[in-house]
């Protein structure tokens, strides 16, 4: 038996929608998109959605658009993947890293208060692999600062934070599309917000910097001549193809988030007993959508306790964890780190000079999570097969 680390749900739905964008006609950005974006903010209760080509495009045209630039710092978690940071390089800004709870995976909202200089515009809090960053405080920091919150929620569809969904906390709030998305358009992005101008300059900024898209031009009077340009923009444009799919895939939305969080719970159930790992932790007030399911790897040789935290104490495990994680690709079965520490990727650690354990619980995350297989269409025996395996492997390598 193959499991793979995950897979996308298409139906004969998705195939309709993709065939009736070509053989309209309109391939590029514009009705299809225009209700795809119609669907992602009726689902999500924003006010406006915008899409993108990317998640990260989607940061990069905020943080743009709400005037990060050169010479200012931005907050972030270095647990998270490369392109929260990437987007905030894009802008000439310096991305500064903050440690995170290892137990939720996200940033401590107390360290930020200690990243937070003169310099500092914009906090972005992730809410990785499907759970909500503690917002509250977050957003008591920005305010009392005056910096501008720009949530990557790539991971957070279908994700709420006190009954609301992540997104519609901070000024703009980035969703990614990409095939291990719960919802998938191949590659693509979606920022949500409910500010009406910053809505209206992303639409501008993703299309060049266009004063008129070319779906308004299409249907508006005079729509033969150019639109004037009074912004350096980008072509950050989902096609009409990709949006087509949103669509028909935003109509299942519920039926995915809630079969991912049934599959969820019964990973819980089966590895209550299990002492290696210890299952992914969703604190009061949140729904955590599971866009991945996260664990981290603590034998009970060796419990983890984060304060004591050292260079060769995560080394040794991290040659456990691997070796484990190895032994299930043998029989089979997909497993992959959580995400990056990204103060130890060669370019910010050149860059920042940077060393593993001036963000150690991030360090810790990167080389001790593991995520098992999930996804819709998953069976109880492909379910079982993994665990059963799990334990097997586990037992034999004495964890």
């Amino acid at each position: 038996m193959k499991i793979p680390i995950t897979k996308p749900l298409f139906g004969e739905e998705e195939k309709k929608a993709i065939l009736e964008s070509l053989e309209s006609g309109w391939v590029v950005q514009g009705p299809k998109v225009a209700e795809f974006e119609a669907l992602f903010a009726e689902f999500t209760g924003a006010k406006y959605a915008v899409a993108t080509t990317s998640c990260t495009t989607a940061l990069h045209l905020s943080l743009i658009a709400l005037g990060v630039g050169s010479g200012d710092e931005v907050i972030l978690p270095s647990f998270t993947f490369v392109a929260t940071a990437n987007a905030v390089e894009y802008t000439g800004a310096t991305p500064v890293f903050c440690d995170i709870d290892l137990d939720t995976f996200n940033i401590d909202a107390d360290r930020i208060r200690e990243r937070i200089t003169g310099k500092t515009k914009a906090i972005i809090p992730v809410h990785l692999f499907g759970l909500s960053a503690d917002m509250k405080p977050i957003l008591e920091i920005a305010e009392r600062h005056g910096l501008k919150v720009v949530e990557d929620a790539a991971c957070g569809f279908g994700s709420y934070y006190h009954g609301k969904h992540v997104g519609a906390f901070g000024h703009a709030g980035c969703f990614s599309f990409h095939p291990r998305k719960a919802i998938t358009t191949g590659e693509g992005g979606m920022i949500a917000t409910t500010n009406r101008e910053l809505m209206v300059k992303l639409r501008s900024l993703r299309d060049h910097g266009a004063s008129k898209s070319d779906l308004h031009r299409h249907v508006d009077r005079g729509g033969s001549l150019l639109p004037d340009f009074d912004q350096l923009g980008y072509n950050y444009r989902l096609t009409d193809i990709q949006g087509a799919l949103g669509a028909a895939q935003m109509k299942v939305a519920g039926k995915i988030i809630a079969a991912r969080r049934a599959r969820a719970e019964r990973y819980d159930l089966m590895l209550k007993d299990e002492d290696c790992l210890k299952s992914p932790e969703c604190p009061g007030g949140n729904s955590h959508s599971y866009q991945s399911y996260v664990c981290l790897f603590q034998p009970k040789d060796h419990p983890l306790e984060p304060e004591g935290l050292s260079m060769e104490r995560v080394s040794v495990l991290n040659e456990k964890r691997n070796e484990l994680m190895d032994r299930l690709a043998d029989r089979g079965i997909a497993t992959r780190q959580g995400t990056h520490a990204v103060h130890t990727l060669g370019y910010y650690r050149k860059k920042y000079n940077l060393r593993p354990e001036d963000h150690m619980k991030s360090f810790a995350a990167e080389r001790l999570s593991l995520t098992l297989p999930l996804y819709v269409q998953m069976t109880d025996e492909e379910q079982d097969f993994v665990i059963r395996e799990l334990k097997e492997c586990a037992e034999l390598l004495g964890y």
